[in-house]
């Protein structure tokens, strides 16, 4: 675990300005890093620039706040670990006591971002802004995206109006909750919503316009508590899909604390798996039962969850409950109680 909480000191920059907001930068890599050949978006090295240089790409961002830059990691988001979950929650605990800190972006690759936003949903400690970005189209691309997603997330850490919101992703000029956003396409500049749930609200340019906001607990609302583990219990998710066979979940109890299964329609699966379900569920291994549809909701059924003793996920992707439930291990693996955190979180 963290041994040292990185220096972070506004004053040192040359444009520092004692009247506007501190905001620190916690980069960690991803496309909006992401250096190629000039011009392409494609076949380009993630996380290849520093923070400072993706701080100095966007013209005037010395006019919202003053910035600190700390260089968490420089990875393809596929590499992200939830070792490096626990150094972010860790490095934004500690460092949102100090008084002059008043808010913080994380840079991200697009492709686990929403997964980085739930777990630090439900983890940090602060109602002070704390704002996810990325890019579709790596720094050395024509018309880079990067800058401008930048731009208007240090904008939002820095306004009063999103303290108190949870942790928020800025993509394509849209307010995105946390919980429930996620990446919907795989190359467009606005690849990011929040599927049913639209957005929270729009930046245009340095101004931020909320029209709604999340009614499920999160960050100084949770229970959670990651300052006392030192790693998150195993979490495997199976995908459900014509013929699969159920054997892959007696293989994933061996390597997992508990299961979320991706299955059909609303969160359906053949009888072979409800009755494998069912045996787990004998042997202390919560399921969570998600849809593989993007959109809509899995609730309680009578059929699969009262013959095999799974849990729906409400409204969560499989990729997200997975991490609900992980952090539910920490505390319990009674059914009702993880079955409540679902309809809580």
């Amino acid at each position: 675990m963290i041994n040292t909480i990185p220096e972070v000191n506004f004053e040192a920059s040359p444009y520092y300005n004692p009247g506007l907001k501190n905001v620190v930068i916690l980069a960690t890599g991803g496309t909006i890093a992401g250096s190629g050949e000039a011009h392409k978006t494609l076949n380009y090295e993630p996380g290849a620039l520093p923070v400072q240089d993706l701080l100095d790409s966007v013209p005037h961002l010395e006019r919202l706040a003053n910035c600190a830059g700390v260089q968490v990691s420089n990875l393809c988001s596929a590499d992200i670990t939830s070792e490096h979950w626990l150094t972010l929650a860790t490095y934004i605990n500690t460092l949102v006591l100090r008084e002059d800190v008043h808010g913080f972006v994380i840079t991200h690759g697009t492709d686990t971002l929403d997964e980085t936003s739930y777990f630090l949903n439900l983890v940090i400690k602060t109602d002070k802004p704390v704002i996810i970005t990325g890019s579709m189209r790596p720094a050395t691309a024509i018309s880079a995206d990067g800058p401008l997603n930048l731009y208007q997330s240090v904008a939002l850490a820095a306004n009063p109006e999103a303290s108190g919101q949870g942790v928020m992703v800025v993509f394509a000029e849209g307010i995105y909750s946390g919980r429930d956003v996620q990446k919907v396409n795989t190359f467009k500049a606005n690849a990011f919503d929040e599927r049913d749930f639209g957005c929270l609200g729009y930046m245009r340019d340095s101004h931020a316009f909320f029209y709604t906001r999340t009614l499920k607990r999160h960050t100084t609302a949770t229970q959670f508590d990651v300052s006392v583990i030192q790693e998150l219990p195993e979490v495997s998710v199976a995908y459900f899909h014509v013929d699969a066979n159920p054997g892959i979940l007696d293989y994933l109890a061996t390597v997992s604390k508990g299961i979320v299964i991706a299955g059909a329609g609303g969160g359906i699966y053949s009888k072979p798996w409800i009755d494998k379900v069912g045996e787990l569920k004998n042997n202390n291994i919560p399921v969570v039962r998600c849809s593989r549809i993007s959109s809509g909701i899995t609730l309680k059924d009578s059929y699969i969850d009262l013959s095999a003793n799974s849990i729906p996920c409400n409204s969560l992707v499989p990729q997200k409950a997975r991490i609900l439930l992980s952090l539910a291990l920490t505390q319990t693996t009674g059914y009702d109680e993880i079955a409540a955190m679902f309809n809580e979180y």
